[in-house]
């Protein structure tokens, strides 16, 4: 994909979108050959790369070095989307959009804000100031103290009308896509197929309009056992034999061999 007209041609076209987060220049590279279609530049940067504990700690200057990173990676092959970082866009509309200018700057093409109620007027102006919103609903990791940790969202009838409330709320904003995650398969269904533009699932069932995925959950490289990942690699395995035949090649002077060598 190269631009959010794509999105919504692929709704249409009922094809699914690929979505998965990237942090760094390395894997971008990689990503921007692959079959993927989007890729998102997540402020699960903080877990996945730097070891905290939630979402919380993603600062701007965090977001706009790994976003940086990626958007040179990617070489505008892939459309490229980051995160609002935490707090950013409840301040005032002067420091949001001072943070969505940043992100833009160091090349994301949109930006990704959890929830809709209170950011009404942020997501129409950006919609109007031309930078393309996409919304997220259900379990919203920047709110993980306020849900009591990381819990499927809309099991209780109140809720489920209300994230169908706020997703055709983000719609009429002009948000062009909206990721739903861990909610049930039923309600993700119901959403989908009540709004015209597409919904992005994570642990949200078969039944929205795509998929994304953490990059290192799916390659095996993470310690996640969330029920939604499917691990598609043994990356953790295939790294740790590749270290150790590495080490062990130093240590028994098989490495470097003349191959390997300037005479």
């Amino acid at each position: 994909m190269q631009n959010i007209h794509h999105f919504q041609e692929a709704k249409t076209q009922s094809r699914k979108i690929t979505v998965v987060t990237c942090y760094d220049y390395t894997w971008a590279r990689i990503i921007a050959d692959s079959d993927i279609d989007v890729v998102l530049v997540g402020d699960s940067a903080a877990t996945v790369m730097h070891g905290y504990a939630d979402t919380t700690p993603a600062n701007l200057d965090m977001m706009v070095m790994h976003t940086r990173a990626v958007a040179k990676g990617l070489n505008q092959k892939k459309f490229l989307i980051a995160d609002l970082p935490f707090l950013s866009y409840r301040k005032s509309l002067d420091y949001s959009l001072n943070t969505v200018e940043a992100l833009v700057q160091a090349g994301a093409q949109a930006v990704k804000l959890e929830g809709v109620r209170g950011n009404e007027q942020l997501i129409h102006h950006l919609v109007e100031s031309g930078i393309p919103v996409m919304g997220h609903l259900g379990l919203m990791p920047q709110h993980v103290h306020g849900l009591g940790g990381f819990k499927v969202q809309g099991r209780v009838e109140a809720l489920q009308k209300k994230l169908i409330e706020d997703a055709k709320s983000l719609e009429a904003l002009g948000a062009f896509s909206i990721v739903l995650e861990c909610i049930p398969t039923t309600l993700a269904q119901t959403i989908t197929y009540s709004l015209t533009i597409p919904t992005i699932g994570i642990g949200a069932g078969p039944h929205t309009d795509g998929q994304v995925l953490v990059l290192q959950d799916l390659l095996g490289l993470s310690d996640c056992n969330a029920k939604f990942i499917k691990e598609f690699m043994s990356g953790k395995t295939l790294c740790l034999d590749a270290l150790n035949r590495y080490a062990h090649e130093v240590t028994e002077e098989k490495y470097p061999t003349k191959e390997f060598t300037y005479e």
